[in-house]
């Protein structure tokens, strides 16, 4: 163990030193910018350096919060802005004559309106997926993923493929509606739980994480709803992406993808069986468990998590727990058999569950190690305890299904009336849905706690579409526009499309999806209609599959990666990841050749 070697330190850099030296330098640029030489390429070149600056100061050594750096370059950049747009914009001249009145009207129209917002920041999807966000966040509380992942393992009486399969299936269609960040969440944690069971290697078990970013970004994109990315595109083209155009277009690459990464992970589980007649009894229950944790203790772990936080307590004692733990093995049956005292074991028991089942649960650990597996009273009182748990879980589950009817049925009214208000969808589904927590006080907390972190996740994202913003009114993207369809008439759609496809890998790789979405969409407004369903359709597949190839290019791929390094391998590393996606990300690539040419050949 000594010679092994560790993960090397971060270096988190200052978040206020860097917004000084920003309101600093942007301070300067408004004092002496008329003097300086500014012009629109100087704005493209200050945008571009933050997004680049996100990739970098977000996958070295060096580390910069990356709200701190994208609020910081904005001032800069919209110092820079100013001194280009204000000299011959419409608001000057309106202000030199009419006065403040025409500035106070420029204000409200943009900045104090929904629809002004939109153009701006995309106020409307935002406030959609914060909605969402906490929408999703209670649902999740009421344990409905893992409630139909163990159904699911019962029925196909411990088959490990067909439950993964089923468990894709259904989290690519939530995905499609719901937030896809949150999917990924729910999706590991009780993936790991069956891989466990199941025995499964480290190796696969990292590969069924890793990949569940396909399933929820490139799997998850037959529908607008469910990821950011989808819905700024929608927004920034609309009419020409709708509802229909998202199952017309995206179902079938969206489909075709889960069989190709259906198809890779059942090479690596091919054969695997979770022995149903032997599981744990926190096992059998683990959807009651859950929710048991979250209503005591206002958290909600795996074991393997859970564990983390008594390693200094068990000493030597926690590697071999852990291991035991990554073999299938009982929480309480790794206690027993490594010795840890009879307190401390209740301590833990308690803690993991509930306090007052410590005594029954480490009795009935006690007695497993000793080969008695008798239904005894221990086992009687936690069966009880946890059947009394069910009938709370299914009350908030069917509280949370009821949510779904106001939130659909707002989409579908979207749909046919975009003059109002999308995010109005998600904030009556969470409205609905809490009512089934909101007499359970720590669950509730608990889901607007991890709501309002989860949702912290998106807010460096306001400054950037306010950049790009900036950009467009510089006519920059006017430029990018003219350069497609130049490459259209000499090349081709159906070979630029693909090199858009290809273009959008590359950068979502490297910068999160949603910045790639905002910005490479706004160049294909002048185009067709029938070109801009092409390649909105390349683009929307692309930054999907390329957002999952590395550990930063989208919110699903920073959750998998983090939970793969603290729970499975503390020393897997980036390129492990690339290597593992690379091939998941070819077979898409190659099968999105068939489906570009093809439909690039029924618009000729």
């Amino acid at each position: 163990m000594a010679n092994e070697e560790k993960p090397y330190e971060i270096v988190q850099l200052s978040s206020v030193k860097f917004l000084l030296s920003c309101a600093l330098a942007a301070f300067l640029i408004f004092v002496f910018g008329r003097w300086l030489p500014l012009r629109p390429w100087v704005v493209a070149t200050e945008v571009l350096t933050t997004i680049a600056a996100l990739f970098i100061l977000g996958s070295i050594r060096y580390r910069l919060d990356k709200n701190a750096l994208t609020y910081g370059a904005i001032l800069i950049i919209f110092a820079t802005f100013w001194h280009i747009w204000w000299a011959g914009s419409p608001l000057r001249q309106a202000v030199q004559n009419e006065g403040l009145t025409a500035a106070l009207a420029f204000a409200h129209r943009h900045f104090f309106s929904i629809s002004g917002l939109e153009h701006i920041i995309h106020a409307d999807t935002m406030l959609f997926i914060l909605g969402l966000t906490f929408f999703v966040s209670v649902i999740a509380q009421t344990r409905l993923l893992e409630t139909i992942s163990f159904m699911v393992l019962r029925k196909t009486k411990g088959s490990l493929v067909m439950t993964v399969a089923a468990i894709a299936a259904v989290v690519s269609f939530a995905s499609g509606i719901l937030d896809g960040v949150s999917m990924i969440g729910l999706m590991i944690r009780t993936l790991v739980i069956i891989l466990f069971l199941a025995k499964a290697d480290e190796e696969a078990v990292i590969f069924s994480v890793i990949v569940s970013t396909a399933i929820t970004t490139v799997c998850g994109m037959w529908l607008a709803y469910g990821e950011p990315p989808n819905l700024i595109m929608k927004a920034n083209l609309y009419p020409h992406l709708t509802n229909l155009f998202f199952l017309t277009y995206c179902l079938p690459v969206a489909v075709g993808s889960y069989f190709i990464v259906l198809w890779n992970v059942q090479k690596r589980l091919k054969g695997r069986r979770v022995e149903m007649g032997t599981m744990d009894i926190l096992d059998v229950h683990t959807a009651d468990v859950r929710f048991l944790q979250a209503e005591r203790h206002g958290e909600v772990l795996i074991p393997v998590e859970f564990i983390d936080r008594f390693e200094k307590v068990l000493g030597p004692r926690y590697r071999p727990i852990v291991q035991a733990l990554h073999q299938g093995e009982a929480l309480g049956t790794a206690l027993v058999r490594t010795g840890v005292s009879e307190d401390l074991r209740k301590e833990i028991l308690g803690q993991f569950v509930t306090e007052d089942l410590a005594e029954a649960l480490d009795h009935h650990y006690r007695d497993r190690e000793r080969g008695h597996f008798s239904i005894d009273e221990a086992h009687r009182r936690i069966s009880l305890a946890l059947e009394n748990t069910l009938s709370r879980r299914r009350r908030a589950q069917h509280i949370g299904g009821l949510a779904f009817v106001p939130f659909i049925g707002y989409l579908i009214f979207h749909g046919m009336v975009h003059g109002f208000p999308l995010f109005w969808a998600s904030f009556l589904g969470f409205f609905v849905a809490v009512a089934g927590v909101w007499t359970l006080p720590k669950i509730r907390r608990l889901a607007l706690r991890e709501a309002a972190l989860e949702y912290g996740e998106y807010l460096f994202l306001f400054p950037l579409f306010f950049s790009i913003t900036l950009l467009q009114k510089t006519g920059f993207f006017e430029v990018m526009s003219v350069l497609i369809q130049d490459g259209i008439k000499t090349l081709g759609a159906s070979h630029v499309a693909y090199m858009q496809y290809t273009g959008a890998v590359i950068l979502s790789a490297m910068l999160d999806n949603n910045v790639v979405a905002d910005f490479a969409s706004r160049a294909l407004t002048h185009l067709d209609a029938g070109l801009i369903t092409l390649f909105s359709m390349a683009q929307i597949a692309g930054y999907a599959a390329g957002g999952c190839w590395t550990h930063i290019g989208c919110a699903q791929s920073v959750v998998a990666y983090a939970f793969v390094r603290k729970e499975v391998n503390e020393r897997y590393t980036p390129w492990q990841w690339i290597k593992a996606m690379t091939p998941v990300v070819v077979e898409i690539s190659l099968f999105m050749i068939v489906v570009i040419y093809g439909i690039g050949w029924l618009f000729r």
